[in-house]
């Protein structure tokens, strides 16, 4: 349901940021736009504004959707924590790093042994 849900936010994202830059320019503070352009006219105008606005609704309807669902997961999970893992008891994943053995020291040399008698 999440992975459906998510697929439809990013579509529902595209299209509203192309959306955004079909319309045109009303301000030309920059000095661009004003000419003519892909869509002109008052009713191209009004077609794109409604559906900015509709896709804006879906947008801020899914990011709901994924927040309540992500919500209410059994399992916490996060991307930092390490496959067969588990987090910390506050939901924070357990950073230790490994901790490498202490070097040993070296062995002090072995006194000279004395040949035995017979």
């Amino acid at each position: 349901m999440t992975t459906v849900l998510l697929v439809i936010h990013v579509m529902v994202a595209a299209a509203l940021v192309g959306v955004v830059l079909l319309q045109r320019s009303e301000g030309g503070a920059l000095g661009i736009g004003g000419g003519g352009g892909f869509m002109t006219g008052r009713s191209a105008g009004n077609a794109l504004t409604k559906t900015t606005a509709v896709l804006a609704a879906c947008f801020f309807a899914t990011s709901l959707a994924l927040s309540l669902l992500a919500s209410h997961q059994s399992t916490p999970t996060s991307v930092l924590t390490p496959a067969g893992s588990s987090p910390s008891e506050n939901g924070l994943p357990n950073l230790q790093l490994p901790v490498a053995p202490a070097p040993q020291a070296p062995a002090a040399p072995a006194a000279p042994q004395a040949p035995q008698s017979q």
